[in-house]
C-alpha cells in the first residue's frame, strides 16, 4: 500500500495537524502545497501516492486543483478536506475526482479510515 502523501491546505497548522497524524501511524509526507496549482505542479514532479486537499484555497482552490490533477492522472487519490457545512463543494469536488472526504476539525481515525479506502480501491 502506498505510503507517500501529499498535503495540500492554505492554513500551515492544518497541515501540520494531517502530517503530524500521518507520520505517527507510518506515513511519508512527500511535499505541502498551499493551493490547487501548487499541488498539481507538486503532484507531476513527486507522484504521490494519495493526496488530502483543502477545498477553500487562494487564488487556485481544492476543486480547481482536483480538475487539473484529475485531467493529467485519472487515477489519482485524492481526499478532500472541508469544514463542515460545505457539503455541495464536498458533491462538487467528488465529481471533479476526489475518491473520499474529511471533515474539518480532524479525527486521526477518520484520517487514516480515509487513507486506506482510497488506497483500496484499484
Amino acid at each position: 500500500m502506498g505510503k507517500r502523501i501529499l498535503i495540500v491546505d492554505d492554513a500551515a497548522f492544518m497541515r501540520m495537524m494531517i502530517k503530524n497524524i500521518v507520520i505517527k501511524n507510518g506515513y511519508e509526507v512527500v511535499g505541502e502545497a498551499e493551493n490547487g496549482q501548487v499541488a498539481f505542479e507538486l503532484y507531476q514532479e513527486l507522484k504521490p501516492d494519495v493526496v488530502t486537499m483543502d477545498i477553500t484555497m487562494p487564488e487556485v482552490n481544492g476543486i480547481e486543483g482536483i480538475k487539473k490533477i484529475c485531467a493529467c492522472d485519472p487515477k489519482a487519490k485524492i481526499i478532500v478536506c472541508s469544514a463542515m457545512g460545505q457539503e455541495t463543494m464536498v458533491m462538487e469536488a467528488i465529481q471533479a475526482g476526489a475518491k473520499d472526504f474529511i471533515v474539518k476539525p480532524f479525527q486521526q481515525e477518520r484520517i487514516l479510515q480515509a487513507l486506506e479506502r482510497v488506497q483500496a480501491r484499484a
